[in-house]
Formats: structure tokens, sequence, C-alpha cells
């Protein structure tokens, strides 16, 4: 792709940005006594304290917007419809889980649904990759953190 205007290019990352903050909002909306209802499930003994997951989640986001500003600006939207269709994907699905699992606290169900969310990012991850190795790789904690979230979700609905 061609060297874009720095106005074109910020105007990008701002709706990056955004669209990673209102994943992260409609989560947080539904899940506003999060800490309290954490703190009251039975839990296993590797379950993180819950003011980690605020820190944790702020660096994500930020990572994941930045992967999605990254591929855009190499590709584009028309070279790069498939992966932004993955980054979409994954980021619907990351909204979706927390009024699952904390909003219906349908822990079974947020299961499901965190395994589609990993598969999601499994994909994203590829396709970035064929198009910027970097953004790819931002990419990777967030995988990580969601692999270890998979593993808490099912503790949970077993203990719970």
């Amino acid at each position: 792709m061609a060297t874009l205007p720095v106005r074109r290019q910020a105007g990008a990352g701002a709706v990056f940005a955004v669209a990673v903050i209102l994943a992260a909002t409609i989560g947080s909306l539904a899940s506003v006594r999060t800490a309290q209802d954490y703190a009251q499930l039975n839990q296993p003994s590797w379950a993180p304290p819950s003011w980690l997951f605020g820190p944790v989640w702020t660096v994500l986001y930020a990572m994941i917007a930045v992967a999605g500003w990254l591929v855009w600006r190499r590709s584009g939207v028309s070279g790069a419809r498939w992966a932004l269709t993955a980054y979409g994907t994954q980021l619907v699905l990351n909204a979706a889980w927390t009024p699952i699992f904390f909003g219906a606290r349908q822990f079974g169900l947020a299961f499901a649904e965190i395994l589609l969310l990993w598969s999601a990012i499994a994909v994203t991850v590829w396709l970035f990759a064929r198009i910027h190795r970097g953004a790819a790789a931002l990419l990777l904690p967030y995988w990580v953190w969601t692999t270890f979230a998979a593993a808490l979700n099912f503790a949970v609905w077993q203990l719970n």
C-alpha cells in the first residue's frame, strides 16, 4: 500500500481504538459487579485476584487495536478483507463472553463461547501473520491470556 497521509492513518488508528474500546465497554457494562461476583465464586487455587484483570486487559486491548491498525495500514480494507473480518469476529466474541459469564452466570455456555473466541483469535493470528508478522505477534499475549481464561472458565464451571 502506498504511503498514506498522516491524517488518514491517525483516523484509521482511532477507528481501531474505538472498536476495541466498544468491545471492552460492552463487557464491562455487563459486569458492573464483576469483582464482587468473581470473589463469591468457588475458584481454583491458581485463580488470579480480580484486581489483575483490569490492568492485563488494558494492555491487551491496546495491543489488539495496534495490531488491527498495522494490518490495515499494510494492506487496506480490500487487501486484508479476510484478516479484518476475523479480527472483527474475535472482537464481537470477546465482547460477548463477559455478559454470558458474569451477567447470565452461564459458565458452560461461556466456556463454549470462549472456545469460539480462542479459535477466532487463532485464525486472526494466522491471517495477520500473512500480512504483517509484527501485528500477529501483538496478538499472541491476547491468545495466551484467552487460553488461561478458558482454563479458568472451565474450572469455575466445574466448581460452581
